[in-house]
């Protein structure tokens, strides 16, 4: 099957080399390719998943043929209970979780007079409230440690409104607000917090949105799951990057 990828520079597998990676949604698309990057650079990694159990013992299955260590747990990451569960198992098997990949999301694409309340409830509580729970979680082990990485998949929606609706704009906008805080509380504590903002990246969530298409970008293309990975990799390697979006997204939005 081949090697494990590593990350784009040497120094990011001597940095997250040993380190337990936390990886929300892990079992599929970005999750998955960034939990086998992280895994490819030495680190242990928990893939969380809610429902699809299969992928993500799929991905468990092949970071360890190739020598790498990870555990599949299961926890609706919306919900409290279930998170502080997750940390705890992944404590136990692994220890305190150093790197945090906030990637689970969902995406409802909707007219926008069709949204109802509890589709913004939704959007909000998976996209959104789960970023500060599990964030909330794994702090006391980082500040314990004095170092971290806390990576949250935000979206260009943020920045453009998207193609998803204004529910998911949202999510995706508050995830900023959240990095920009942490960043700022937690520099201290050798913990840096930032942002990914993909744009149309070939995952099913683009698949089955007939209004994402190629010609949108200024590239002309989707981008892959792991040129996101890259970036993940890049940002839990580096000390000195902290509060910042970076945008992954074929030129759409500039900044």
């Amino acid at each position: 099957m081949g090697e494990l990828r590593t990350g784009p520079m040497e120094t990011s597998s001597m940095a997250v080399n040993g380190k337990v990676a936390l990886v929300t949604g892990g079992s599929r698309g970005i999750g998955k390719a960034v939990a086998l990057l992280l895994a490819g650079a030495g680190a242990r990694v928990a893939v969380n998943y809610k429902s699809h159990a299969a992928d993500a013992e799929a991905v468990c299955t092949e970071i360890k043929s190739r020598g790498g260590q990870a555990v599949a747990v299961q926890a609706d990451v919306s919900i409290a209970h279930d998170v502080a569960e997750m940390v705890r198992q992944i404590s136990q098997v692994f220890g305190p979780v150093a790197i945090l990949v906030n990637n689970a999301g969902i995406a409802r694409p909707q007219p926008v007079d069709e949204i109802k309340e509890r589709d913004w409830d939704e959007v909000l509580a998976v996209n959104l409230k789960s970023v500060f729970l599990v964030t909330q979680a794994v702090l006391p082990g980082m500040r314990a440690a004095r170092w971290g990485r806390i990576i949250n998949l935000s979206s260009v929606a943020a920045q453009t409104g998207g193609v998803v609706g204004p529910h998911y704009a949202a999510s995706k906008a508050g995830i900023h607000g959240l990095t920009h805080s942490y960043a700022a509380l937690l520099a201290k504590d050798g913990i840096t917090v930032n942002a990914i903002a993909p744009a149309l990246i070939e995952t099913k969530m683009i698949r089955d949105n007939p209004r994402a298409r190629p010609e949108l970008i200024p590239v002309g293309r989707f981008g892959s799951v792991d040129e996101v990975a890259d970036v993940v990799a890049l940002l839990a390697s580096n000390g000195y990057i902290t509060g910042q979006t970076i945008n992954v997204n074929g030129g759409w939005y500039m900044s």
